[in-house]
């Protein structure tokens, strides 16, 4: 394993071995100066000779493949898992702010005057385009890269969209004439495609029923607004206890997929790249393409892997090849502060004790009555407990899979109690524990990025 060099000064220099690395800590030559990667600093010596070094990084939306390459020798051949659940997370903090700010008081409609700036990318994007930046960073700190590969996908969704309908490929104006080309909103597309009926139960305008826009994949986090993800459903479907597992609209699939990847790449691509070049001007910038790297990968009769797909990139492909490590990102703190704890009550159908929202009146806005017909409330038996909300307003020192020792045992916590003064785990029978946490000590913090 190849273990990354700096001099004295902080200038990188070529990697060295971990057993060398291993010698001249224990002989007072050299010191840890970074954990990732692993980097060590040279304490007698200020310079030293470096060869051509190049950073190669597949980059995607949901997987990253680096691999950093001298002519002859592979220095890091890995793979990194991003976030899946990041859209999820600002909807989550999105939800409670709004919920605070409406009551406080009221105020007054601001958005007819903002203006998003220059090259704006929305959050999730944006964390993605950081983390291959962050690693392109992070690596070209401590090795002497000289050259730095970048795979740029460009991607026609238009085309991709019809080849898994099975339709011929758009040219021309039909680029223009798209699923909404005749309507004014998305709203009168979708009711339009859909015969003005309901999806799940057939009923249309004859029945008097009142439709909604229904986003199919809700369940899994696809919130896109595509015409693929939008169904009309009326108001007897479209109901907050068929939101639920087990209702009827849970669990519903659209029918083409996202093409989240794609549009990433096309959004992010030229950005990344100038940013790059920002980043380290003194690093040959270059931008290749997945053709070239696929055509590349076959003919060194390599596996497809996100890995492999960079050592293919570039002009160096060592025969002697790093062991691949795999690295998942985790999340360092919850953004959501404040959490909301649903009542709950004892059904008197079965006797068993349900959340609030599952025995609720069905209505989706205040203009409807509580009591109706669909209304789940008069159901609702003994409360066993009050709804409540808390606000985190600190910063615990230990979290929900903190690994600590107790009495010489290796421990992981499921979190604390008494603003932070206690911290709960699970025996070997899996019943929970509180024990105060002056009596633990911390040997990790769960966060950035885990080996897999």
């Amino acid at each position: 394993m190849a273990v990354a060099v700096v001099s004295a000064s902080g200038k990188p220099l070529m990697p060295t071995s971990s057993y060398r690395a291993r010698k001249l800590l224990k002989g007072k030559r050299a010191e840890i100066y970074r954990r990732d990667p692993f980097t060590v600093r040279l304490l007698y010596r200020e310079d030293g000779e470096t060869q051509p070094v190049e950073f190669k990084i597949d980059t995607g939306y949901q997987h990253i493949g680096i691999s950093v390459c001298s002519e002859k020798h592979e220095f890091v051949h890995e793979e990194r898992e991003l976030l899946d659940n990041e859209v999820k997370m600002h909807d989550g903090r999105r939800k409670y702010r709004r919920t605070r700010r409406n009551r406080l008081r009221y105020r007054a409609p601001r958005f007819d005057n903002r203006r998003k700036p220059e090259g704006w990318l929305a959050p999730s994007l944006r964390n993605r385009r950081d983390m291959h930046l962050q690693l392109f960073r992070r690596y070209t700190e401590v090795f002497p890269v000289t050259d730095a590969w970048f795979e740029m996908g460009q991607f026609d969704t238009q085309v991709l969209k019809a080849q898994e309908e099975g339709r011929p490929l758009p040219e021309g104006t039909d680029y223009q004439h798209g699923e909404r080309y005749g309507f004014d909103t998305l709203r009168e597309a979708v009711f339009s495609r859909d015969g003005y009926q309901c999806v799940f139960c057939g009923r249309g305008m004859e029945e008097h029923a009142i439709l909604h826009v229904h986003h199919l994949g809700y369940w899994k986090g696809d919130h896109t607004d595509r015409m693929g993800n939008l169904a009309a459903a009326c108001e007897k479907c479209h109901t907050p206890m068929n939101h639920q597992k087990g209702g009827l609209l849970y669990g519903q699939e659209p029918e083409l997929k996202a093409f989240r990847g794609e549009t990433f790449m096309t959004a992010v691509r030229w950005q990344m790249l100038a940013m790059a070049r920002e980043i380290a001007p003194g690093i040959n910038i270059h931008a290749t393409y997945g053709a070239q790297t696929k055509a590349s990968r076959r003919e060194l009769g390599i596996p497809k892997m996100h890995a492999n797909d960079a050592y293919a990139m570039g002009n160096f492909h060592p025969r002697h090849k790093a062991r691949g490590v795999k690295y998942k990102k985790l999340r360092r703190c919850n953004r959501v502060l404040e959490k909301f704890y649903d009542a709950k009550y004892v059904d008197l159908r079965d006797g068993t004790v349900k959340a609030g929202k599952e025995l609720g009146s069905g209505r989706i806005n205040r203009r409807e009555p509580r009591v109706s017909a669909k209304s789940l409330r008069k159901y609702r038996g003994h409360k066993v407990s009050k709804g409540r909300r808390t606000v985190r307003r600190q910063r615990y020192a230990v979290r929900p899979g903190t690994v600590f020792l107790l009495d010489g045992k290796r421990l992981t916590s499921r979190g604390v109690q008494h603003y932070g003064k206690y911290v709960t785990y699970r025996d070997g029978s899996g019943k929970t524990i509180s024990v105060a946490v002056k009596k633990i000590t911390v040997v990790h913090q769960p966060g950035g990025w885990e080996p897999v």
